[in-house]
């Protein structure tokens, strides 16, 4: 039954080394994935995607909700805005090829749409163009409205003409997303990795105490380096080289 448990022990290390290398070779190749794929984009930021050189665009955004705020008050609407702040860290002339960087470039362009729009997110902005002469509480405040009934129509299809800002917003919002998506998966690929190094360095120390005789008698493991260390210590007992 010892030998059982012995050759069990040295098994179970194996596997655990056998996942923590998959894991680990998962892992990086993901990672590389990642960051292959965002350099054949050639994403670059632009000059003002720095803390200092964003500010006065967010100052702006900030300056334009707290008009639209102000009007909506008193027509009687209720607005609440959405929250801005310029990012901690710069992508500013640099090649966007890793997550981080990713990460970093799309919540600039989210400044850069919503200074585009004053301050108004998508399900903010009107579905139509507004004609002359609509009352201000049935716009977004910029010149868009939801109701048909003020819109512009074209001539030519007679139909409403769309909110151009909202597709400032659309764009913005398919490329962040995938933007987002590339440092998800750049994260969930460094988790690989972490996993990876934690069940080789598990396995390894199984396989060790496995082989080194902490199954050889009904004492734990904690028990017998214990009394293994009674005995280095013992006087007579020879020193370790």
């Amino acid at each position: 039954m010892r030998k059982f448990f012995e050759f069990g022990g040295v098994v179970a290390a194996a596997v655990l080394i056998a996942f923590g290398i998959a894991a680990l070779v998962m892992g990086v190749n993901g990672r590389s994935t990642v960051n292959s794929s965002l350099k054949q984009e050639m994403i670059t930021g632009t000059p003002d995607m720095t803390p200092q050189a964003i500010a006065p665009e967010v100052a702006k955004i900030k300056a334009a909700q707290s008009q639209l705020a102000a009007q909506f008050e008193k027509a009687g609407v209720p607005f609440t805005p959405t929250p801005v702040a310029a990012p901690s860290s710069s992508v500013a002339n640099e090649l966007v090829n890793n997550g981080d960087r990713a990460h970093t470039f799309a919540l600039y362009m989210r400044i850069h749409a919503l200074g585009a729009t004053n301050g108004l997110t998508y399900s903010q902005m009107g579905r139509f163009m507004a004609k002359p002469g609509t009352p201000f509480k049935l716009t977004d405040g910029i010149g868009g409205t939801s109701n048909p009934a003020y819109a512009l129509v074209n001539p030519q299809t007679k139909q409403p003409v769309a909110n151009g800002l909202r597709n400032v917003w659309i764009d913005q919002v398919a490329l962040s997303t995938a933007l987002n998506a590339s440092y998800m998966a750049a994260q969930i690929s460094l988790f690989g990795v972490v996993v990876g190094v934690a069940l080789l360095l598990a396995g390894i120390g199984f396989g060790i105490l496995a082989i080194g005789g902490a199954l050889r008698s009904p004492e734990t493991a904690l028990r017998f380096f214990a009394k293994y260390s009674r005995k280095a210590h013992a006087p007579g007992s020879p020193t370790p080289a």
